[in-house]
C-alpha cells in the first residue's frame, strides 16, 4: 500500500512520521504547497515526495493535510485525477468538514476516512478518532496498522467527530497553558523556570495516567490528594472560587461550536 500525504504541516507532518514508521518510510510520498517543507521532512524519514496530482494519481491512501478552508480549491484542481482512479481512499483530517462534504468537494462518493489526530501523535501519544464509510476491510485493516505508531485510536460514530475534536484535538493547548501557569506559580514560589516546568509536566502526565490505567473516576483522585486540612484542598478552593472547571468547559463548548461553524462555510 501506498500512503501519500497532501499537506505537511504541523499536524499532516506529525501523521506522516506515524505512518512512516507504521508503513515505511519507503511507501510514503510527501506534497505541500511549498516544496521545500515537504522535501525537509521527507529527509529526515526517508520517504519521497511529489506533487499534489502524483500523490492522487499513485497512492492508495491520501491523506488531506490542508486547512479547512482551503481544501475545496484543492480538491477541485485534483477531482480530475481522481476521476479516473479506483480502488483508493480518502483520509481527511480537517477539522468541521464532515465526509460527505469533503465527498461533495472530490466530485464523487470515493471511499473515505476521517480522522482527529492531536499533536501528541509526534510522540506517538496521539489520541486519534476515526469513522469511515465504504472503505473496503482490508484497507480499513492497512490503514489501522500504519497509524497503530501513532498513539490510540478510537472508532467514533461521525456525529461525535466535532465533539472528539473539542475534548482531545484542542485540548493540548489548553494543557499546554496549564502547564504553563503551574511553572509560573513554581517560580514566584521561589524555584527555577526549568524544574518548574520540568515539575509540573511529569506532575500532568503522571496524573494522567493514573486516569486511563486505574480507570477510576478523576474526582476519586483528586480526593485521594486532599488531605483534610491540607494545602492541596486549599488551592482546590479557590480554583472552584475562580470557575476553573466551568471556564474549561466553557472553553470546549467554544472550540465545538466554532468547529461547527467552519463546517458550515
Amino acid at each position: 500500500m501506498k500512503y501519500g500525504f497532501i499537506g505537511c504541516g504541523i499536524m499532516g507532518g506529525a501523521v506522516a512520521r506515524a505512518v512512516c514508521k507504521g508503513a515505511g518510510a519507503s511507501n510514503v510520498m510527501l506534497a505541500n504547497r511549498t516544496a521545500a517543507k515537504a522535501e525537509k521532512l521527507a529527509a529526515e524519514l526517508g520517504c519521497k515526495t511529489g506533487t499534489n496530482a502524483e500523490v492522487a494519481q499513485s497512492c492508495d491512501f491520501i491523506f488531506l493535510g490542508v486547512k479547512p478552508q482551503m481544501m475545496e480549491d484543492m480538491l477541485d484542481d485534483l477531482a480530475p485525477v481522481l476521476s479516473g482512479r479506483e480502488n483508493f481512499v480518502l483520509v481527511t483530517m480537517a477539522a468541521g468538514l464532515s465526509m460527505a462534504r469533503i465527498r461533495q468537494m472530490a466530485g464523487d462518493a470515493y471511499p473515505i476516512i476521517r480522522i482527529m489526530p492531536n499533536t501528541p501523535v509526534a510522540l506517538g501519544e496521539g489520541m486519534i478518532q476515526y469513522c469511515s464509510d465504504d472503505v473496503p476491510q482490508e484497507m480499513m485493516e492497512a490503514f489501522l496498522a500504519a497509524m497503530q505508531p501513532a498513539g490510540q485510536l478510537d472508532a467514533l460514530d461521525e456525529r461525535l467527530i466535532d465533539a472528539a475534536s473539542s475534548v482531545s484535538g484542542c485540548g493540548p493547548a489548553w494543557a499546554y497553558q496549564f502547564i504553563e501557569a503551574l511553572a509560573d506559580g513554581g517560580v514566584a514560589a521561589g524555584l527555577p523556570r526549568a524544574k518548574a516546568q520540568q515539575y509540573a509536566a511529569q506532575m500532568l502526565l503522571g496524573s494522567a495516567r493514573l486516569v486511563l490505567e486505574r480507570g477510576q473516576h478523576p474526582g476519586q483522585l483528586k480526593d485521594a490528594v486532599c488531605s483534610p486540612g491540607g494545602s492541596t484542598i486549599q488551592g482546590v478552593r479557590l480554583l472552584e472560587e475562580r470557575g476553573f472547571r466551568g471556564a474549561v468547559m466553557d472553553a470546549v463548548l467554544a472550540a465545538y461550536d466554532k468547529t461547527k461553524e467552519m463546517g458550515m462555510g
